[in-house]
């Protein structure tokens, strides 16, 4: 079992943060955790994150150092939530104008451009938590042969769409925002539609799949 610590952060939050690494069984874990803690009234909100939770409690003075002692043993007595998973298949044109960092990211793996969409293509990942933004995907099973940093200047604004790799982990921004992920690619799909109910596309535990529409490499 992962080592986790847990923490004050600012007034009203508890953290209960794991060791590296990330992997799947522990965010299941989590997700097993978020839905057990969603029926305490001292909780006012649960955020699942990447190997982390975070708790809003509703009257932390009261409650603060309670809940540290509480989430660390509800941690350690945990299991697996397996929610219900779809296949979401999410059409990405890569290269281009579309994936300006599509160049970087081969140089960095020592590959060519078109390997790098082969790889990423490739494999089936799954969504850990929606956040960030909303709809937000941030995705396990990158192969590793594809981890690359962030860039060292982010950039202003990331088109809607974006399709990009950020350290160990590949997302979609479904909003136009600052971001500092390498670029690869775009899609058309919305991933966040307030217009819809639910408004994002993606939950915790959907099988995702990047399909190449059309590709600016050689």
């Amino acid at each position: 079992m992962q080592r986790a610590r847990c923490y004050l952060l600012g007034e009203r939050a508890v953290v209960l943060e794991l060791e590296p690494p990330v992997s799947l069984e522990s965010q299941q874990r989590i997700w097993g955790l978020s839905q057990r803690l969603h029926g305490y009234a001292s909780v006012l909100e649960v955020i699942p994150g990447m190997n982390n939770i975070t708790l809003i409690l509703r009257d932390p003075q009261q409650s603060a150092l309670d809940a540290i002692e509480r989430l660390q043993r509800w941690w350690e007595e945990s299991e697996a939530q397996l929610p219900e998973s779809r296949q979401v298949d999410i059409p990405v044109i890569y290269g281009g104008e579309a994936g300006p960092d599509l160049a970087v990211v081969a140089e960095h793996a020592a590959l060519t451009p078109r390997q790098v969409v082969e790889l990423h293509s490739s494999s089936e990942y799954v969504v850990f938590f929606i956040g960030f933004q909303p709809g937000f995907p941030y995705l396990g099973g990158l192969d590793a042969r594809l981890h690359t940093p962030r860039r060292a200047e982010p950039r202003v604004k990331v088109p809607a769409g974006s399709v990009g790799i950020g350290g160990s982990q590949t997302g979609v921004y479904p909003l136009a925002s600052p971001g500092g992920w390498q670029l690869i690619g775009q899609t058309r799909t919305a991933l966040f539609d307030p217009q819809q109910q639910p408004p994002t596309l993606l939950r915790p535990g959907d099988r995702v799949r990047f399909v190449p529409q059309q590709e600016g490499v050689c």
